[in-house]
């Protein structure tokens, strides 16, 4: 019997709350389970009420052979039980994204958000660039235009002067 340490969804619609269970790999999420291990409640706002888990329990499965899902490795690792099937996924993650580095492929969600970040940002100091030298342009444009109708005044006068 392969056993697994997965959540089971309670709670209701936009309030979920999980139970982490041992349950048989065959059995579906919200099925027959073997032994509730704890609770985890993401929208609790103290971090000791947010995740209450059956340490000793959680060890023995482990030690018996039970796969934590992904989610519930990183659960179990806030509360210092690492499992090897954890380190292997952080391992393989690391190497992945070094692989993704390398081709320069953007590997997950945070680094897509970093990137369009640093490009609307950087799109934005162009932009601003691009108004100030427009700016600077038309202020040289006009002080031009200025100094040539001053001149242009100042050799009328000088004409009129000259007739009188």
């Amino acid at each position: 019997m392969a056993v697994k340490l997965r959540l089971t969804r309670m709670g209701r619609r936009h309030k979920p709350f999980f139970r982490l269970n041992a349950i048989e790999s065959r059995n579906p999420r919200d099925g027959r389970i073997i032994e509730k291990l704890g609770h985890y409640d993401p929208i609790e706002k103290d971090a000791s009420k947010q995740l209450v888990l059956n340490k000793e329990r959680i060890e023995y499965w482990l030690g018996a052979g039970a796969i934590p899902s992904e989610t519930v490795a990183e659960l179990i690792a806030r509360i210092g039980i690492a499992s090897k099937h954890y380190k292997e996924l952080k391992a393989r993650r690391k190497k992945a994204r070094l692989a993704a580095k390398k081709k320069g492929v953007l590997f997950d969600g945070t680094q897509r958000t970093q990137a369009k970040k640093a490009a609307e940002k950087a799109e934005a100091e162009a932009k601003a660039k691009e108004a100030a030298q427009a700016k600077a342009k038309a202020e040289a444009d006009a002080k031009a235009k200025a100094e040539a109708k001053a001149n242009a005044d100042a050799e009328a006068k000088a004409a009129e002067e000259k007739k009188a």
